[in-house]
């Protein structure tokens, strides 16, 4: 879902995790370090790796339509419970928000899917159900399958940043920046925006138009029919539940998402380890394996985040359905490989800020 200011843990996480880290690190930096090297024995020719891709690529309509079940209906469940527990407790109405906003991560794995055609087999059935999730997570379905398509054709390239990825400077270019733009650098990287005011005002505001000036008329549609379908939504929900109940716990549900979903996509590839490229240098395979994490979440978590944390097999083939991705990690040496994140490991990926192309690592402001 990241993705803010450019476009994935929940927004308590940056309130601590700094100082964890550094405890952390402290006394036990050989946990939470590693090097990531993928043995190249296997062959980087396309025809190689597309051979084992393949084979996980076919769609599932059982394993769909049970996804669907388990997460829109889940989701649908929860306001049910919510819309009830109003009128019980206010704690309990915000308990249940906090798990409207994990289904709804889900609800957005599920929409991304369908933005690879991967979900269900036809293409129709792709778009059809990517528009209505798109409204489910305020996120025009056409327009952001466009920019989410450039993000993993230049993922890890480090002269075709800017489109689908999390603002990133090297350390040459902070130096050489105006102090204002220094300033506005650290502003957006800063835990609490990021991953705080970031998702909402992506996901409230930023979807709600069309700033790009190349977006096509069905992207550019795609945004105002979205647009229209929030509306409906509103309207209905409101006279249900009320308008201002309605309008807290879904602006709560889009915080716990957005602020979970910010950071999936930050650790995916802001990590101890990752391969970041000039153009010239840049290669797909290696930004697939080595530039996106397989980050290694606990069952729980990796249910809610739809599998997204294998996500090195997924830039490697985004036409592998979600439901397929552990599958595929635990039948393929290649992927097996790659080193995990942990989700203890990952909260050191909050001290990165700049990327040093001398040393080619991740580094704060202060080195």
């Amino acid at each position: 879902m990241p993705l803010w200011a450019s476009t994935r843990t929940i927004s308590v996480i940056p309130l601590v995790a700094s100082t964890i880290c550094w405890v952390f690190n402290l006394f036990y930096a050989h946990s939470c370090q590693f090097t990531l090297k993928v043995p190249m024995e296997v062959s980087k020719k396309p025809e190689a790796w597309q051979a084992i891709v393949k084979k996980y690529q076919e769609p599932s309509t059982p394993k769909a339509l049970w996804q669907l079940a388990n997460s829109l209906g889940a989701y649908a469940a929860t306001w049910v419970a919510i819309a009830w527990s109003l009128s019980v407790s206010y704690w309990l109405a915000a308990v249940l928000t906090l798990l409207a906003g994990g289904f709804l991560v889900r609800v957005f794995i599920i929409f991304h899917d369908c933005g690879h055609g991967s979900f269900f087999k036809y293409k129709r059935a792709n778009d059809v159900l990517g528009y209505i999730t798109g409204v489910l997570t305020f996120t025009p379905y056409a327009l952001w399958r466009k920019e989410h398509a450039i993000h993993h054709s230049t993922s890890g390239d480090l002269d075709r940043r800017g489109i689908g990825d999390v603002p990133t400077m090297t350390v040459e270019e902070f130096h050489a920046a105006p102090r204002w733009k220094q300033l506005g650098y650290r502003f957006i990287r800063n835990p609490f925006v990021l991953f705080g005011i970031g998702p909402l005002v992506l996901f409230l505001i930023k979807h709600r138009m069309v700033l790009s000036k190349t977006a096509s008329p069905q992207e550019r549609r795609s945004v105002h029919w979205t647009n229209l379908g929030i509306l409906g939504m509103i309207v209905v929900m409101s006279f249900l539940m009320g308008f201002l109940p309605y309008l807290l716990v879904q602006i709560g549900a889009i915080a716990v998402a957005g602020s979970a979903g910010t950071w999936l996509f930050y650790v995916q590839h802001q990590f101890e380890g990752v391969t970041w490229e000039r153009k010239e240098d840049w290669d797909f395979f290696e930004a697939a394996i080595q530039g996106s994490s397989f980050y290694k979440l606990p069952k729980m978590l990796q249910w809610f985040s739809g599998n997204i944390g294998y996500h090195h097999i997924h830039h490697l083939s985004p036409r592998i359905p979600n439901y397929h991705l552990e599958r595929c990690h635990e039948a393929e040496p290649l992927f097996q490989k790659v080193p995990p994140v942990t989700l203890l490991s990952s909260l050191k990926c909050l001290t990165y800020r700049l990327w040093d192309e001398t040393h080619q690592k991740l580094v704060g402001f202060q080195r």
